[in-house]
């Protein structure tokens, strides 16, 4: 019998909740059992805010180093936290389809953002999210908080705070249930959202057992690596770090990719956006793992197409002043 098969993981519920997720698909696909390996990444243990921190691939360092080490076999991140240069001896081999890529505000009581009263306190540490809800409702008080999914939402139903900010996607992994808040979530087309996310990117070392290689890949949406390719092409043209004020959605129908994208002063007060339609045509550019991913581009499929619907993206918000807004970063 086949050694199971090992996905680190970080040790978080919703972490470990969609980690789960794909080791069962993985099983289901290889024929092999999958154990999790939980890793401590610099993001769970240094409590400093996600600003300070910026984009230095604090919650996907220490489990790549475990990969490279041979403590596992795969990794599953959440992409949006994925630093856009891939390392060398490592790929991204699958990005399963995308979940819901919204924010969520979570109050007591569905006041909307917009019409909550000054002073009300909303947490959130990532500043893209503080630039847009200081756009929308420049009253309110920004406390910038760290702490999983249901602390935030405590913070909330004890009254320490009038409202969070949440990925639905996170919401929806950990199985939807508010406690009794209520939620108002938040259109892509006003409110776009960081790159990636909603998506899950798994990762694998390039010399893995081509049998497991396959299984992973198997777990790839095309329709899911093309939007997020774009995304994440923005992201590294502008030359921005995961957690810079850069709001990004792309979205696949019928072999047309409308892009979306966003750069934000830190205080909202101005942004800078642009909104696109490419024919990528249907289908997909490259075989999952192959390296014709979300990486890399071959010489014109839809792959390639995206990669250069962001690139023209990036120099377009370049053009028109984003470098002043975007604070750079030595590694995206």
């Amino acid at each position: 019998m086949s050694a199971a098969l090992r996905l680190g993981t970080r040790r978080s519920a919703l972490a470990m909740a969609q980690s789960q997720m794909i080791a069962d698909a993985v099983a289901e696909a290889s024929g092999r059992e999958v154990e999790l390996v939980p890793i401590v990444s610099e993001g769970d243990v240094n409590r400093a805010s996600l600003s300070q921190l910026g984009g230095r691939g604090v919650f996907a360092n220490g489990l790549r180093e475990a990969l490279a080490a041979d403590r596992c076999d795969f990794l599953v991140h959440s992409l949006k936290d994925l630093p856009t240069l891939q390392p060398e001896g490592l790929i991204i081999a699958a990005t399963p389809s995308r979940e819901d890529a919204r924010d969520v505000v979570v109050t007591r009581d569905g006041t909307p953002l917009s019409s909550l009263p000054a002073g009300a306190r909303v947490g959130t540490g990532s500043p893209r999210r503080i630039a847009q809800v200081l756009r929308h409702n420049p009253g309110v008080e920004i406390l910038d908080i760290r702490g999983n999914v249901d602390s935030r939402l405590a913070r909330v139903r004890e009254g320490d705070l009038d409202a969070v900010i949440l990925a639905a996607a996170g919401i929806s992994r950990l199985g939807g249930d508010l406690g009794g808040l209520q939620a108002e979530y938040l259109g892509l087309a006003e409110w776009p959202t960081a790159p990636g996310q909603g998506s899950l990117a798994i990762e694998t070392r390039t010399d893995i057992d081509p049998e497991i290689l396959s299984a992973l890949a198997a777990l790839d949406d095309p329709a899911t690596r093309i939007a997020i390719t774009a995304e994440r092409t923005v992201l590294s043209v502008l030359d921005a770090g995961c957690h810079a004020p850069v709001a990004t959605h792309a979205a696949l129908t019928e072999g047309d990719l409308r892009l979306r994208a966003i750069v934000y002063a830190l205080d909202g007060s101005h942004r800078i956006g642009i909104d696109r339609t490419v024919r990528v045509e249907p289908g997909y550019g490259g075989e999952p793992g192959s390296g014709n991913g979300a990486n890399a581009a071959d010489d014109g499929g839809p792959i390639a197409r995206a990669t250069r619907a962001g690139q023209e993206a990036a120099r377009r918000l370049l053009e028109r002043g984003a470098a002043d807004l975007v604070p750079r970063e030595s590694t995206t």
